[in-house]
């Protein structure tokens, strides 16, 4: 049998104890898989004394990453400290110069310097796996890299952060405000106290822009992703859309367009009958488009030690068995700077919700803009009686309208002409639709 794999383990948070435990209950099965035993030999972490409940007795330790990193006895490198900055963003890179191969679950650090950290490894022929960051225990990357890579894909695009996840079910199934959701979300663990980054939607893009990235041969680009966030959604959104046949998802969406490519996140309306609308909690999925096949959604837990350290495990594994693939699926040298595709330039379905001043003429105006901006309306509904008294605007009409395939600058040119017609109250909440 082939000599053991030694790990060096940066981060022993909830993730990094998940893997050691994980290793040492799976060991004689993956060393069958394998063929060689997968040892943790030498770890680091903030603090030596905290209580993890895993036997790092047999384990070196460390000072700090850097040690780790250039520390002659491992082979491995897994980086489990998070964060785009230092000490993972140099302790990756002093591993990978050192011939170390690399696992990773820190997407902020892949989508930031992926493509930069990925030209290292290739030259000194060693791996960077990042399963981990994305999805936690869906294989999206193992997919996009390597299950379909004889298939082109048009579209991918996913449910992948379980808090907003969270908060739009329990807004949709208990009719709850977005800010209790979100109290709840955080009693329970499942949102951080300040929630802004799950949110308002940037977790989503730095996920996307990995996903991009593999699907389309472009670096990796966090600036080319168009954000919105969640928490201008309301409960008369999600039960207008529960009356209309859709469901609202906080969406990653990312497609090959004529102007480039479309990187996107935002809430969105889904059919109900679609794979990607029964997904509740704070579970992920993400759906995949590709050439000569039926959409692929593949959904599971995106979160979570056990989760994360299972995807953790499988890229450790690849590299036991002797696998190693470019990280991106293509050689550095073929990926594409990212073209950012002008968000005005998307075309799709709308819905948009209006508090109109209910006086006379104030119809005949908003259909005016909206005919000037050649837009179509698939349905139209004026809501009275049934509009819960918070949500309400005194002297004014909830109206709801769904577009037939249009632009988003026909949109947003109609709806700034009917603001400034002074028709409306407030700001308009408009909902892009992502059909099947």
């Amino acid at each position: 049998m082939a000599a053991p794999l030694k790990l060096g383990l940066a981060g022993l948070g909830t993730v990094g104890a998940s893997v050691v435990r994980l290793l040492a209950e799976q060991r004689a099965l993956l060393t069958q898989r394998c063929g060689r035993p997968i040892e943790v030999v030498a770890v680091t972490a903030r603090s030596r004394n905290k209580k993890r409940d895993v036997n790092l007795r047999k384990m070196r330790w460390l000072r700090d990453p850097m040690a780790l990193a250039i520390d002659p006895e491992i082979d491995v490198f897994v980086e489990l400290i998070g964060g785009e900055g230092d000490p993972a963003s140099t302790a990756v890179e002093v591993a990978l110069r050192a011939g170390k191969s690399v696992v990773t679950a820190n997407k902020a650090l892949i989508a930031k310097r992926g493509v930069e950290l990925a030209a290292i490894a290739e030259k000194q022929g060693v791996s960077l796996n990042f399963e981990a960051a994305v999805a936690g225990a869906i294989p999206i990357v193992k997919a996009l890299r390597e299950g379909l890579s004889g298939n082109s894909v048009a579209r991918v695009y996913g449910i992948l952060n379980g808090t907003c996840n969270y908060i739009l079910t329990r807004m949709e199934e208990a009719g709850l405000p977005f800010a209790d959701a979100l109290k709840e979300a955080q009693a329970l663990g499942y949102a951080e106290a300040d929630p802004t980054f799950d949110v308002e939607g940037y977790d989503t893009a730095q996920k996307l822009a990995i996903l991009a990235s593999l699907t389309f041969g472009t670096k990796a680009s966090v600036a080319s992703v168009y954000v919105e966030g969640i928490s201008s959604i309301a409960p008369a959104d999600l039960a207008a859309a529960e009356e209309l046949g859709y469901r609202v998802k906080l969406l990653g969406v990312a497609v090959k367009t004529e102007t480039g490519i479309e990187q996107r996140v935002h809430p969105t309306m889904v059919p109900r009958s679609s794979a990607i609308a029964q997904v509740m909690g704070v579970t992920n999925a993400v759906t995949i488009d590709a050439h000569g096949i039926a959409p692929i959604t593949l959904v599971g837990p995106g979160a979570g030690g056990l989760a994360t350290a299972s995807s953790v495990i499988a890229d450790i594994a690849d590299i036991a068995r002797g696998a190693r693939v470019a990280p991106f699926g293509r050689p550095v040298g073929q990926l594409t700077a990212s073209k950012k595709a002008p968000m005005q330039r998307h075309e799709g379905g709308y819905y948009i919700r209006l508090d109109a001043r209910d006086r006379p003429g104030t119809a005949a105006t908003i259909a005016t803009r909206l005919a000037e901006q050649q837009i179509s309306l698939e349905s139209i509904v004026q809501r009275h009686r049934d509009v819960a008294p918070a949500e309400r605007k005194a002297g004014s009409v909830p109206v709801i309208m769904i577009t037939y395939a249009t632009s988003e600058d026909a949109v947003r040119k109609a709806l700034a002409a009917v603001r400034a017609d002074r028709v409306i109250s407030g700001k308009p909440q408009v909902v892009r639709i992502e059909k099947n």
